[in-house]
């Protein structure tokens, strides 16, 4: 009979260095929302943390942490700067701030909110943090047609918006607030996602105007055609997914993952596009950093790209006629 070998010794697994403690704050160091501000930015900056998620740099960060920890709108904290804060809330602070230093986690997902163009939506971990350029686009250029520069005329006229891969909604529903006589259809292929979009459509009052569908792409919408689509599609290459930093390693994988040159479901929307939109309506595109690689892929198609405050080439505009 084969002897029966024995079972290896348990290794004890490897722990990574302890999550260093955070400094201690004495009673009465921290008064003012200033200081909790200068306080929070060291912090964000010893830490090294990336800011992509509503917020661009450490010190809005911790302003709309701050803010929302005293239930004041980020818009707010200017008038408050100088107020002192109670012990309770300064605690609260506190552990907010130290929650977004060892959980890594975007600053969206610890208060359940985000804020575009202002308005709030709800958000957690069963979807993407919203930060696309297309809710400034949808101001820029397609307000009234006076002087001339809106991509698809009066705003009262659009009967129908579509907005693909919708996430927790909140693109349909500035789309809805800026076309008040529209009809929205929403599409996403996650039923998590759409579970938070459900729940930002009832906070708004929208649900007699916006329609949530579960899909992929243009499958669960038929023949529907439509005035105006707009969508901020997975657009990540593989390059950009191996390198996603701790942050955005906490949100969907789904919602980032745009094949090898990112334009996989890009290449789908663009082929699909002009069967779904009426034939004075157009498509409006994020896609970050694939231009070149777009324009080399359809160099027949006039493309119009649209640059915003943070953002330069990242979005294009193709009118119905021209796909």
């Amino acid at each position: 009979m084969a002897k029966r070998s024995k079972a290896p010794a348990k290794v004890p697994a490897r722990r990574g260095p302890a999550a260093p403690k955070p400094p201690k704050v004495g009673a009465g160091e921290l008064l003012t929302l200033f200081d909790f501000l200068r306080y929070a930015v060291s912090r964000f900056n010893a830490a090294k943390l990336v800011f992509a998620h509503g917020t661009t740099d450490p010190v809005a960060e911790a302003a709309f942490l701050i803010s929302e920890t005293l239930h004041l709108h980020p818009d707010q904290f200017e008038s408050f700067a100088t107020a002192r804060v109670t012990a309770a809330e300064g605690k609260q602070i506190l552990d907010l701030i130290e929650r977004r230093i060892t959980t890594r986690k975007p600053a969206a997902y610890l208060v359940n909110k985000v804020y575009m163009r202002g308005v709030p939506f709800y958000v957690d971990e069963r979807t993407i943090v919203p930060r696309s350029f297309i809710g400034e686009l949808l101001d820029s250029h397609f307000g009234g047609d006076e002087d001339g520069t809106s991509l698809i005329g009066d705003p009262a006229e659009v009967e129908s918006v579509l907005d693909l891969c919708t996430g927790s909604g909140c693109l349909a529903i500035l789309a809805a607030q800026n076309f008040p006589n529209a009809t929205v259809d929403a599409v996403d292929i996650s039923k998590d996602a759409l579970a938070v979009a459900a729940r930002n459509v009832a906070d708004h009052g929208l649900a007699d105007r916006l329609t949530l569908h579960r899909g992929d792409l243009f499958k669960p919408l038929g023949d529907n055609s439509y005035d105006l689509i707009i969508t901020n599609p997975p657009y990540v290459d593989a390059e950009g997914m191996a390198s996603l930093p701790r942050e955005c390693r906490a949100e969907p994988k789904l919602a980032f993952d745009g094949g090898a040159d990112g334009l996989d479901i890009v290449r789908r929307i663009l082929d699909e596009a002009g069967r779904h939109l009426n034939p004075r309506g157009g498509l409006l595109c994020e896609i970050g950093r694939g231009r070149d690689d777009l324009e080399e892929a359809y160099p027949n198609l006039p493309l119009l790209w649209l640059d915003t405050e943070d953002s330069e080439g990242e979005v294009f505009w193709i009118a119905a006629a021209d796909l």
